[in-house]
């Protein structure tokens, strides 16, 4: 049966091929060799084809996808190209220094402008605008937040980092109960589906073959088994490239290396320009709040509010099920949470509910890394900040994959490795027991007025 793929979710069902519904590219129709197999054709594999095409245009590149390109967390977010990392940079700098730190962060900061360029310089019309990033404190606890990541950026010599005050918010932002806000340029609104299948378009005129519905089912020493058609297939390769991500977990090469976390989405109606004025959101701004149940929403180039947030649960065995992509619970959750947010925008009609799998790794500590002796490399890891980390994370291949030793190669996540998660039930109890820790953080601060103490204890899982 043809799976839907314009149903997928808001981004999906926007563009122009949900028009006369999506035509997916064959599968791999015969045993093939390669220099380069790249399982999955998001992001993550898409940037890496291309800047491999970029350094070596003779490659012979292979990417094997098992529904569409950018079926997955690639189609499906919410569309931040951030500066974002998901561990902090004092969290980094007690790993790995000072310097590591400071070149890690820059190096995300200058991956927002290098998205930029390549889809100016490609054509791929993906309603790129880097408006920048609010992020609103509500209370005195947040407030305190809030200085405290504008402190880190001037310490880690971040200076486009500001503070807005009082006075500043109430008079741009109709966020009504909000006392200050932090403001960074370092953020680009995307259309995440346009995005994808543009790059995929491009990285196939260049050349790369992208085989859908193609599903593989294991690789070692560069040999790789798919199913495509009903049949197996078989990929012989220089170098295995994977880029799975939160679906790696169903792969036995990666199994408990990476857990599936829903993050979840809701899309309203396009709203009138006088009500975004009240609102305060302009085109290419993304925003959200200091809240530990993380919130995330930027406002779409046709008017709509696109918000999503953590809040679903993990589930047994790491299963991945269509049927998660959608939860009651959750809509209301995020429905509330948006109109509370954003009072002017409330009775706005919901007309899009959807998400899916990221992909968490024990120690939250996204990767990206090169064993020349099993033949494969590796990118992922980024708990729900993939959208511009998957770009830098596809240059890093690309040169650890060409021998280059650059100042990519040096970055500080080059070569980590994340423990496994436990077996089950742990991972279950553990993975659900942390949501709703992170849930009575916030409780727990809106009660005391002060600083929660569970917040602080699960910090140093996260990678804070």
């Amino acid at each position: 049966m043809r799976v839907s793929y314009e149903r997928v979710g808001f981004w999906f069902e926007s563009i122009s091929e949900a028009e006369d519904g999506f035509r997916p590219r064959a599968g791999l129709g015969d045993d093939v060799d390669a220099d380069v197999a790249i399982v999955g054709a998001g992001l993550t594999g898409l940037w890496t084809a291309y800047y491999l095409q970029e350094a070596d245009p003779s490659l012979r590149i292979v990417l094997l996808e098992k529904e569409v390109a950018g079926f997955g967390a690639s189609g499906r977010n919410g569309g931040w190209c951030s500066a974002l990392f998901p561990w902090s940079a004092s969290a980094l700098r007690a790993r790995y220094g000072l310097a590591a730190a400071v070149a890690q962060r820059r190096a995300m900061i200058d991956t927002v402008g290098e998205v930029g360029r390549v889809v100016s310089a490609e054509g791929i019309d993906c309603d790129y605008v880097r408006g920048g990033t609010v992020t609103f404190a509500r209370s005195r606890v947040q407030l305190a937040a809030a200085r405290a990541e504008y402190a880190e950026a001037k310490e880690f010599g971040v200076d486009t980092v500001s503070i807005l005050g009082t006075d500043t918010v109430t008079d741009r932002f109709g966020a009504r109960d909000a006392v200050a806000a932090t403001f960074t340029p370092d953020c680009a609104r995307i259309h995440p589906a346009k995005l994808v299948r543009g790059l995929a378009r491009v990285v196939e005129a260049r050349g790369a073959t992208i085989a859908e519905q193609t599903e593989v089912l294991s690789w070692s020493d560069g040999v790789v088994t798919a199913v495509s058609g009903g049949l197996v297939r078989t990929v012989r390769a220089g170098t295995v490239v994977n880029a799975t991500e939160g679906y790696g977990s169903q792969l036995p090469q990666v199994g408990r290396r990476i857990l599936p976390l829903y993050s979840l989405m809701i899309a309203t109606e396009p709203l009138p320009d006088e009500v975004w004025d009240s609102i305060g959101i302009q085109h290419g701004q993304t925003f959200a709040d200091f809240r530990h149940l993380i919130i995330y929403g930027q406002r779409t180039a046709d008017n709509r509010f696109a918000f999503g947030g953590r809040g679903a649960r993990y589930h047994l065995g790491s299963t991945i099920l269509p049927e998660y992509d959608r939860a009651p619970r959750v809509r209301e959750h995020l429905t509330r949470a948006l109109f509370d947010l954003f009072p002017d925008a409330a009775g706005a009609r919901i007309t899009h509910h959807w998400g899916g799998p990221l992909g968490v790794p024990r120690d939250w500590h996204a990767s990206v890394g090169h064993d020349p002796d099993a033949r494969e490399a590796w990118a992922g890891g980024y708990v729900g900040d993939g959208l511009s980390t998957t770009n830098l994370a596809g240059r890093t291949v690309a040169d650890l994959l060409g021998g280059r030793r650059t100042a990519l190669t040096a970055l500080p996540w080059v070569g980590h490795r994340s423990p496994q998660w436990e077996p089950e039930p742990l991972r279950f109890a553990g993975a659900n027991a942390g949501l709703v820790g992170t849930e009575l953080a916030d409780l727990e601060e809106r009660v005391t007025g002060r600083p929660s103490i569970a917040a602080r204890l699960m910090a140093p899982l996260t990678g804070h």
